[in-house]
């Protein structure tokens, strides 16, 4: 197998492991700020039990997050030299606004929510889970910034020639807010959102179905229930403008989504389908002039489509984009729909008592995630063969000194070493489950726990 694409394979294997967590800590980051905010404005003990319960887990993920992390940056320099080399300058000013504003903030206050329950006021410990909470959605803002600059490059020159050439910054705003910056950051924001709330929404469902914890699960699942049914239709929003962003400024990728060849014809929308590359002919269920209609309002407006790219500049896996864009959408759709028929047996009082809905919720825990990982698969497959948007090809950025067979050595060190990392986060996430929200030492120790706890468990 060629250098290059193992090289592709190692980071994408890298990034998508490390992908499962991150999006897990905003969005619970998100719940623990609900709960503990819930529990200083009613000083119920549930919401302060619930805040306890889920930090637990947080920790988890978050400790499992910055160790797979890791790895990423040293791949940079180890098998991509020349891309590293051309755009040190973008992503060491990111990279540094990430260190500064945001881990710094999160870690900070990272020892308070971890180790303040008791020793601390009620709101100074809120304040600290606040502050880790806003500390993870500015470090997805650095690192989506940075990705986004791949996408669509601005604020920046280009010096030297050949292997030696860089790009340097000359406008850090411009940078930053960059054409398709803010659409997608807001997207992955309502993914990790969503992807937190789920792991909730699932674990509690499990308690439910189980005939455990049943009053502070049908308050923990109801808050989580709001969240993920407000946050999945948001995200037909932004997804809508992510998908306009990508028409104006990478026309060849949105062809690819889609599987449209027409130079210059009415596009139609798949629901799902398969796209031969060969002959350039989709099969599957479409709406005609879809496409055309959510982009121009206009049933037969033209859409650029791949047949007007040279063919060394189009999408070479144009089948694996498309699929992995629409098994993006199909996920969200379906999240939709679970959460606003939830929403609705919710309000008719008769959610708790259908134990297949519930099911259903325990299951779709998986559902974010995969759309998460389809939905980067899409964006990052999309824009080849350019690793930085018409500036620097792929082919061209990976290191040459590397060759195939330590990529290969690495490759199979790092499955089974984040194999082990991925069997022990299941062990210890089953584990903190099967103990449940009510910690034996902390009821021990607090009569009023105990007279909570004897409460809620009769």
């Amino acid at each position: 197998m060629e250098t290059e694409i193992l090289a592709r394979i190692q980071f994408a294997f890298t990034v998508a492991f490390h992908y499962i967590y991150p999006p897990l800590s905003i969005g619970l980051g998100l719940l623990l700020v609900i709960f503990e905010g819930i529990y200083l404005r009613t000083g119920k003990a549930v919401y302060h039990t619930l805040a306890h319960f889920w930090t637990k887990i947080f920790a988890l993920t978050f400790g499992i997050g910055v160790v797979t992390g890791i790895v990423m940056e040293f791949e940079f320099g180890t098998n991509w030299a020349v891309y590293s080399r051309y755009v040190g300058d973008i992503f060491g000013s990111a990279l540094a606004a990430e260190g500064i504003f945001a881990f710094a903030l999160e870690s900070g206050f990272l020892g308070v929510l971890l180790f303040g329950w008791n020793r601390v006021k009620p709101w100074v410990h809120f304040v600290s889970t606040l502050g880790v909470f806003l500390g993870s959605m500015f470090s997805a803002v650095w690192i989506v910034v940075a990705n986004s600059w791949q996408q669509t490059p601005a604020g920046y020159h280009i010096v030297g020639e050949g292997f030696n050439a860089r790009a340097e910054i000359t406008d850090f705003w411009a940078m930053v807010f960059n054409p398709s910056s803010v659409e997608r950051l807001l997207h992955v924001w309502l993914g990790a959102f969503l992807a937190g709330a789920f792991l909730v929404l699932s674990v509690h469902a499990y308690y439910l179905v189980k005939g455990k914890h049943i009053e502070i699960s049908k308050k923990a699942f109801k808050i989580a229930l709001y969240v993920a049914t407000f946050f999945s239709l948001a995200q037909l929003a932004t997804g809508h403008a992510s998908a306009e962003g990508v028409a104006h400024n990478q026309p060849a990728k949105l062809a690819a989504l889609e599987g449209h060849y027409p130079e210059s014809a009415a596009a139609d929308l798949y629901l799902f389908g398969w796209v031969d590359n060969e002959t350039k002919e989709v099969t599957g269920v479409k709406l005609p002039g879809g496409l055309s209609f959510l982009l121009h309002q206009d049933w037969n407006a033209p859409v650029t489509g791949l047949d007007a790219f040279p063919k060394d500049e189009q999408p070479g896996q144009v089948n694996a984009v498309f699929q992995f864009y629409h098994i993006m959408i199909s996920i969200g759709m379906a999240l939709i729909g679970l959460t606003v028929f939830g929403f609705i047996q919710l309000k008719r009082k008769k959610l708790f008592d259908q134990k297949w809905l519930l099911k259903a919720f325990i299951w779709a825990v998986l559902l974010p995630q995969i759309a998460n990982q389809a939905g980067w698969f899409a964006a990052e497959m999309g824009r080849q063969p350019w690793v930085v948007y018409g500036l620097l090809r792929t082919d061209e950025a990976f290191s040459q000194a590397v060759s195939a067979n330590q990529i290969w050595f690495s490759l199979i060190l790092f499955f089974v070493i984040y194999l082990l990392l991925f069997v022990l986060f299941l062990y210890l996430l089953n584990k903190k489950i099967q103990n449940g929200p009510f910690d034996k030492t902390r009821i021990q120790k607090n009569p009023r726990q105990q007279a909570y706890t004897q409460i809620l468990t009769e």
